[in-house]
């Protein structure tokens, strides 16, 4: 894929380096002379553009046109937004993901003003610690629908109300699927009339605001 960022800055030149490790030909826009020239040392796989990425000239230059994604990265929040409503609305870029540098902002960060996803670094560590403090006992395994739902996976221990209960009595929330069961290293096929064992490893599919439910129904 092709994919421009704008804001050479820590964040954008690691960024940088990891999507072309994975293949991808990646252009960065870097407005300070010195980071411009340290960042083509650092990462010299990628293509580096000195500018201001909020000048459509030098977004023209980038080919942005041609660009599957766009990522603006830069440390503030106005200029992230200009990127994103210039690269959404002026050259139709199929996906637009900025960086919420002040948490204040976030309500800015939306589809009208160009952003298809919003990166708070706030939000995702306050997403971190609920997810740490609530869903203890889940793993989450894989993200699906943009990470509306999950497949995951959670260990029933020897003291859950849900050991000794058939699936069928159990309090599910409402979107989930219990894909596999597995028991002793043997796989199972988690049926209505299955009865739930300790240290049995469950694996679900669910939405992912509905975690917290599935963790309270088979570990607590």
């Amino acid at each position: 894929m092709n994919i421009l960022i704008v804001g050479g800055g820590k964040v954008g030149i690691s960024l940088a380096d990891m999507l072309g490790v994975h293949g991808h030909q990646v252009t960065v826009i870097e407005m300070r002379d010195a980071v411009f020239v340290k960042n083509q040392r650092l990462v010299p796989t990628a293509r580096h553009i000195l500018g201001d990425g909020c000048n459509p000239v030098i977004l023209r230059e980038a080919g942005v046109e041609n660009m599957d994604a766009v990522v603006a990265v830069t440390g503030d929040d106005e200029d992230n937004l200009v990127v994103a409503k210039l690269a959404k609305h002026e050259y139709g870029v199929a996906r637009v993901i900025a960086r919420i540098n002040n948490p204040k902002n976030e309500w800015l960060f939306t589809p009208k003003l160009g952003v298809d996803i919003a990166l708070s670094h706030a939000s995702l560590l306050a997403r971190l610690i609920h997810e740490e403090l609530s869903l203890g006992d889940l793993v989450p395994l894989l993200k699906l629908s943009q990470g509306r739902i999950s497949l995951a996976e959670i260990v029933i221990p020897p003291d859950s109300s849900a050991v000794g209960k058939r699936v069928e009595e159990l309090q599910l929330p409402k979107d989930c699927v219990l894909a596999t069961l597995l028991r002793d290293g043997h796989p199972l096929i988690p049926r209505s009339d299955t009865v739930l064992a300790a240290h049995d490893r469950v694996i679900a599919l669910v939405q992912s605001d509905q975690q917290a439910h599935l963790v309270r129904t088979l570990a607590h």
